[in-house]
């Protein structure tokens, strides 16, 4: 007896190593967040900074690990951090947005455990609740393919992340004031480069060697455009796509987007200026960093290139040329063409029509005439716990009523494994940004004028750029398609935070009735209860 007892334990001590070398590395991080004073302007803020650092720190990791984040909430106020781009696979529980996640208290501490299944490609994270974007608490996500898995371009000399945008120096307690009392944010002050003003930074590098920029706009209300003096960039990377390596002189990069490039380092020895300016204003605002190269002595010379400014058309023709690389793998071994999503039929089309209408004297911004106000309780929990009276599926409709504005907590439905056409229709003269958590999709045509079923004969079906951010040129639209393939409770919203935080934006249940591991997790044992979920057992 005592033999076979001895015999199931060696098994059991080999089954539980070997689930433990099969299993995706852990990547650990303790993060710390606090007040502190930053001078993004040259003026004195009260920042976000995380472990003392504006923007925080980076955080590097290869196609399937798991990631252990730790964040001790040392604000005065409720805190917390999404993954702008990283799609929680069956995992919802982590996406870190009010709707899904309670927030972190002051004081207290909250672990998220999220894996970057089946990603690569360049990210960020942001402070998701209030205005807290406004306020710093950002930085740069690094995914990189695993070592087997061939990469469509010889590794850099060196890799630097760019987390760029407008910034206000009012500070973010006076900016979300601003919107509460229903009047819309003032023009911002200026533009900052990894939370510093112009010529602040210097990215150093060697002459003949190549080096890849990653470049996100971490802003909260303008399009930028990238660009550096004398250098062309080679695009390679879209938000963990692989792109045709096609050249530019200079980059649209619209809030939310990430964007990433090579720069060969070929020209005479000297310092260059990286160029960021807004778009689509008529007042253009501009930032500069320093490019020098390593055997030089000299500075920065002449003027900062200009760039474009309120020219549609280029920009449209700009997005248009971006193509996914069919041949190049992704985060597997496939090439990236052997998912043939034009041939596959859409189950749904759902048409997003965003507005700017007053409700109760106040501006506010709506979808589908919908202007969205969060529950008292995470929608994610009030689902799982089944409690009633939180929100109802169907709150939103999947087309523009044409109809009066009005408040509501919305939530469409969706099928899990649902194929859905998502055309975001934008009759106003401002430029929109979306972005849907959960998912990339594919997107398939863009066009001025209003969409109609004509217009699907412009699609690109063959090699579009698969994404999570796209933007909507004024009085035009934008068609994606969406392969529903992720449970859980999803944010679709605005990238311009004024508009998402007055409304422009809604939640898509992708719904599985299998109630099965093999669609979604269960919740986490660590996770906050609040509002009406209050007393629940996880």
């Amino acid at each position: 007896m005592a033999s076979y007892s001895s015999i199931c334990c060696l098994l059991l001590v080999f089954m539980l190593v070997s689930c433990t070398r099969g299993e995706s590395p852990y990547r650990f991080f303790n993060w710390n967040v606090t007040y502190g004073d930053i001078y993004p302007l040259g003026v004195k803020q009260q920042g976000i900074l995380i472990n003392g650092q504006f923007p925080g720190p980076s955080i590097e990791a290869v196609t399937n690990d798991n990631l252990i984040i730790s964040v001790f909430n040392a604000l005065d106020e409720p805190f917390l951090i999404s993954w702008n781009g990283v799609q929680q696979r069956r995992n919802s529980w982590q996406d870190g947005v009010y709707g899904t996640n309670c927030p972190i208290p002051p004081g207290k501490n909250f672990t998220y455990v999220l894996q970057v299944k089946d990603q690569i490609g360049s990210y960020f994270y942001f402070p998701s609740l209030a205005f807290h974007k406004a306020a710093g608490g950002y930085g740069g996500i690094k995914i990189a393919s695993r070592p087997l898995i061939p990469v469509p371009f010889d590794p850099p000399a060196g890799d630097f992340t760019i987390l760029a945008g407008d910034w206000y120096k009012k500070n973010h307690t006076d900016l979300k004031a601003i919107l509460d009392s229903g009047s819309d944010l003032p023009f911002p002050d200026g533009l900052v480069i990894n939370g510093r003003g112009s010529n602040a930074n210097t990215f150093t590098v060697d002459q003949g060697k190549t080096y890849r920029f990653r470049i996100s706009n971490v802003g909260i209300s303008t399009s930028i455009n990238f660009r550096i003096q004398g250098h062309k960039m080679l695009l390679v990377e879209v938000e963990g796509t692989h792109t045709l390596q096609n050249t530019y002189d200079s980059l649209d990069i619209h809030l939310g987007q990430s964007y990433s490039v090579l720069v060969r380092a070929d020209q005479p020895p000297q310092g260059y200026y990286i160029v960021i300016s807004t778009r689509f204003t008529s007042q253009v605002l501009s930032a500069t960093s320093v490019l020098h190269y390593s055997n030089s002595a000299g500075s920065v010379s002449g003027p900062p290139p200009g760039g474009p400014t309120t020219q549609i058309d280029w920009s449209l023709e700009q997005a248009r040329s971006l193509r996914r690389n069919l041949t190049a793998s992704g985060p597997r071994p496939n090439p990236q063409g052997s998912y043939h999503y034009g041939l596959i039929n859409t189950t749904h089309t759902i048409r997003l029509q965003n507005t700017a209408p007053t409700i109760n004297g106040k501006q506010r911004y709506a979808v589908n005439s919908v202007s969205f106000i969060p529950a008292d309780t995470p929608l994610k929990l009030a689902d799982y716990f089944k409690i009633p009276g939180v929100f109802s599926v169907g709150s939103i409709p999947d087309n523009p009523t044409g109809g009066g504005a009005y408040l509501q907590t919305s939530v469409m439905a969706a099928d899990f494994r649902g194929f859905a056409e998502v055309v975001f229709e934008n009759p106003e003269d401002t430029l929109q940004s979306w972005h849907i958590d959960g998912h990339n999709f594919f997107a398939v045509g863009m066009d001025g004028g209003e969409w109609t079923p004509a217009s699907r004969l412009t699609y690109n079906l063959r090699d579009t750029i698969s994404r999570c951010t796209v933007q909507v040129y004024p009085k035009s639209w934008t068609a994606v398609y969406v392969p529903l393939d992720n449970v859980g409770m999803w944010n679709i919203r605005s990238e311009n935070w004024a508009r998402q935080y007055l409304g422009q934006q809604f939640y898509l249940r992708v719904y599985s009735s299998a109630n099965s591991w093999r669609d979604e997790y269960p919740i986490p044992s660590n996770a906050l209860l609040c509002g009406r979920a209050v007393g629940h057992r996880t």
